[in-house]
C-alpha cells in the first residue's frame, strides 16, 4: 500500500472523527449564545447549512481537482477545515458558529477528493475493494469520534474544537509532505487546455446516458439510509423502551459491523460476481433488514436486523466502483464531486422528511417507516432488472446490425 492511499485512509479516518467529535458539544457551545428555547432551531440550521454548503460546492471542487491536481483542492480542503475548527474552538459570539459552518461546508471536499485519489492509484478491477476501504476508514472514525468528543467535552465545550483544528493542521502538513499527485500528467494537460469549453461540461452531461439510471439509485438508496439515522433512538425508545446505554450499544455494534462488510466483504463479493451483483445482493439484505425491523415485537430479532442493515452498506462502495469504472479518468473528481452532493441532499431531505413521516405514523403504526425502506428497495430491485434486460437488449441489437 503506497503513501498516497495510506494518507488518504488517515484523511479519511480523521474527517470522520472530526464530524463525530462536534456531536456531543455542539448543543453545549451553542447554549453559551442561545437560550434553550431556540436551541434545537440554531442546532438544526448549522447542520442543514454545512449540508447545503456541500450539495452546492461539492461538485464544483470535484472538478477543480479534475483541472488541477488532486492535491492543491485536498491541502485547501484541509486547511479550510482547520480554520473551520479554529474558529469554532474561539468562538465567542454566535456569528462565529455559522461562518464556521458555512466556510466548512464550502471547502469540505475531502470526501470527494480522496474517492477521487483512490480511483486514480487503484487498479480499476479492486475499485469496490478499495472504496469498501474508505467506507470502513470513515466508520471507524464515526465511531472513535464521538466518544473523543465527550470525553473532551468534559473539559470545555470548545475542547474538542481544538482538537479537530490540530489533528487537521497535522494532516495539511502531512499531506504536504508525504501526498503525491495522483492524476496522471496527461489527464491534467488535457483538462487545463480545453479552453473551448460548452454545456457538455456541465455536471449531468459528462456520465454516459445509460448510468443516470446507477445515479438515481444511489441517491434513493442514501435516501433509505437515512431512516435509522433518523429514527434509530427514538423506535428502540418506543417500541423496546430501550435506555441510552441499549441505544449506544446498538449504534456501536451497527457501527463495526458496516466497517466489516464495507472493508472486508463488499471488495470480495464484487471481484467475485461484479458490482451489478453486488449492489443487487445489499440490496436485497438492506431490505430484509427494513421488513423484519416493521414487524418485529421480541428484542433478539434486532440482531439479524442489525447485520441485515450493516451488509446493506456493501451497496455504496460496489456502485461508487461501478460508477468509477464507468467514467473518464478526466471526470472522477466530477462524479465523486457529484456523489458527495447526492448524499449531503438525502442528509437534508431524509431527517425532514422522515421525522414527520415518523411523527405522524407513530400513534397508528411505528413500522411504517421501514416498510416505507422495503417497498423502495424492491421498486429498485425490479427497476434495475428491467434495466439491464433493456441494455442487453439494445446491446444485442446494436451488434447485429453491426454484423449485418
Amino acid at each position: 500500500m503506497n503513501k498516497s492511499i495510506i494518507i488518504i485512509l488517515l484523511i479519511t479516518v480523521f474527517d470522520a472523527i472530526g464530524i463525530g467529535l462536534i456531536m456531543p458539544v455542539l448543543p453545549t457551545l451553542l447554549n453559551e449564545f442561545v437560550s434553550e428555547n431556540s436551541l434545537a432551531t440554531h442546532y438544526g440550521v448549522l447542520l442543514a447549512l454545512y449540508a447545503t454548503m456541500q450539495v452546492i460546492f461539492a461538485p464544483l471542487l470535484g472538478r477543480l481537482s479534475d483541472k488541477y491536481g488532486r492535491k492543491p483542492i485536498l491541502l485547501f480542503s484541509l486547511l479550510g477545515a482547520a480554520l473551520d475548527y479554529l474558529l469554532m474552538a474561539c468562538s465567542t459570539t454566535l456569528w462565529m458558529l455559522y461562518i464556521g459552518r458555512i466556510l466548512a461546508g464550502i471547502t469540505g471536499a475531502t470526501g470527494a477528493v480522496c474517492a477521487s485519489a483512490m480511483s486514480d492509484v487503484t487498479p480499476t478491477k479492486n475499485r469496490t475493494r478499495y472504496f469498501g476501504f474508505l467506507g470502513g476508514a470513515f466508520g471507524i472514525g464515526l465511531i472513535i469520534g464521538p466518544m473523543l468528543g465527550g470525553l473532551l467535552g468534559e473539559i470545555s465545550a470548545h475542547t474538542p474544537f481544538i482538537f479537530a483544528a490540530l489533528s487537521h493542521s497535522v494532516l495539511l502538513i502531512l499531506s504536504l509532505c508525504f501526498f503525491r499527485e495522483t492524476q496522471k500528467r496527461e489527464t491534467l494537460v488535457t483538462n487545463s487546455t480545453s479552453k473551448h469549453q460548452t454545456a457538455s461540461n456541465s455536471v449531468t452531461r459528462f456520465i454516459k446516458k445509460s448510468l443516470y439510471f446507477w445515479l438515481v439509485t444511489y441517491f434513493i438508496i442514501q435516501l433509505i439510509g437515512q431512516i435509522p439515522a433518523t429514527i434509530w433512538v427514538l423506535f428502540t425508545q418506543y417500541r423496546f423502551d430501550w435506555n441510552t446505554t441499549s441505544v449506544g450499544m446498538s449504534l456501536a455494534a451497527l457501527g463495526v459491523l458496516h466497517i466489516f462488510f464495507q472493508a472486508v466483504v463488499a471488495g470480495k463479493l464484487a471481484q467475485k460476481w461484479g458490482e451489478k451483483t453486488t449492489i443487487m445482493i445489499s440490496m436485497s439484505i438492506d431490505m430484509i433488514g427494513c421488513l423484519l425491523l416493521a414487524w418485529i415485537s421480541q428484542v433478539w430479532v434486532i440482531l439479524p436486523a442489525l447485520i441485515c442493515l450493516a451488509a446493506g452498506g456493501m451497496g455504496q462502495p460496489a456502485l461508487q466502483g461501478y460508477l468509477s469504472k464507468a467514467v473518464d479518468d478526466n471526470a472522477q473528481g466530477k462524479l465523486q464531486g457529484t456523489l458527495v452532493s447526492l448524499t449531503n441532499m438525502t442528509g437534508i431531505i431524509g431527517p425532514l422528511l422522515f421525522a414527520i413521516i415518523y411523527r405522524y405514523s407513530i400513534a397508528y403504526w411505528d413500522g411504517l417507516l421501514w416498510l416505507i425502506g422495503s417497498v423502495l428497495y424492491g421498486v429498485l430491485l425490479i427497476s434495475a432488472y428491467l434495466h439491464q434486460k433493456r441494455n442487453n437488449s439494445d446491446l444485442n441489437l446494436a451488434l447485429s446490425k453491426h454484423n449485418h
